[in-house]
Order: structure tokens, then C-alpha cells, then sequence
């Protein structure tokens, strides 16, 4: 990923987080954070990684949300940052961070058993 990518994908990290707390009134929408934003090289696509609180509904809910918000969304980042096109956006669930809670978990309950085993 190139240097200007990278800095165009924070920048838009931040406004993100900025427009979907903010300026995005859809009830199906959760508590959404922006994780991180890829940028393609040629800055045509922005992959957007967000995690929700919530159970699998409220996740599934908050995507659809925001895939039909994503117009709005597009448009504002449009406005805040200056470029010749903006990327197209598209919205996963970060799940490096389900994994980070699942390994403590499982760490968690190891730990457990080996307090009952001594």
C-alpha cells in the first residue's frame, strides 16, 4: 500500500468515525467503531473494517444500515477530504478483534482449570 494511500485511509478513519457517530440517524445502526480503512494503491476502493457491539443481529442490522447510508456516507467524505474521486466504500466486520476476545477466553478458562487442578 502506498504511502498516500495509507494517509488517505486514516484520514478517512477519522472522519468516519466522525460522520457514523455523528451524522448517520438509522436506529439499525449500533455502537460502531471504525477499526482500520484499506486503501486500494489507485485510491478507487476503501475497505472499511468496523467492529459492533452487539450479538450477530445487531451486527447483520448495522451493516445493512450502513450499506444504505453508504451514498450519504460517500458524499461526506467527499466534502471533508479533498480528492479527485472518492473511493468506493465497503464495509466488513473486523473480526481480529472477536478473535483477540475468543483467545482470552479460552486463556481465561485455562487458567481457571489450573487453579482447580492445584
Amino acid at each position: 500500500m502506498s504511502l498516500r494511500a495509507n494517509r488517505v485511509g486514516e484520514q478517512m478513519k477519522k472522519e468516519l468515525g466522525d460522520i457514523i457517530g455523528r451524522k448517520i440517524k438509522d436506529p439499525r445502526i449500533g455502537f460502531v467503531t471504525v477499526t482500520d480503512v484499506n486503501v486500494s494503491g489507485d485510491l478507487q476502493i476503501a475497505k472499511v473494517f468496523i467492529s459492533v457491539l452487539g450479538d450477530e443481529e445487531q451486527r447483520q442490522n448495522t451493516l445493512k444500515g450502513l450499506a444504505k447510508a453508504k451514498g450519504f456516507i460517500r458524499s461526506e467524505i467527499g466534502q471533508r477530504i479533498r480528492l479527485r474521486k472518492t473511493p468506493e466504500i465497503q464495509f466488513e466486520f473486523d473480526e481480529s478483534i472477536d478473535y483477540g476476545n475468543r483467545i482470552e477466553t479460552l486463556l481465561h478458562e485455562l487458567n481457571a482449570e489450573n487453579k482447580e487442578e492445584e
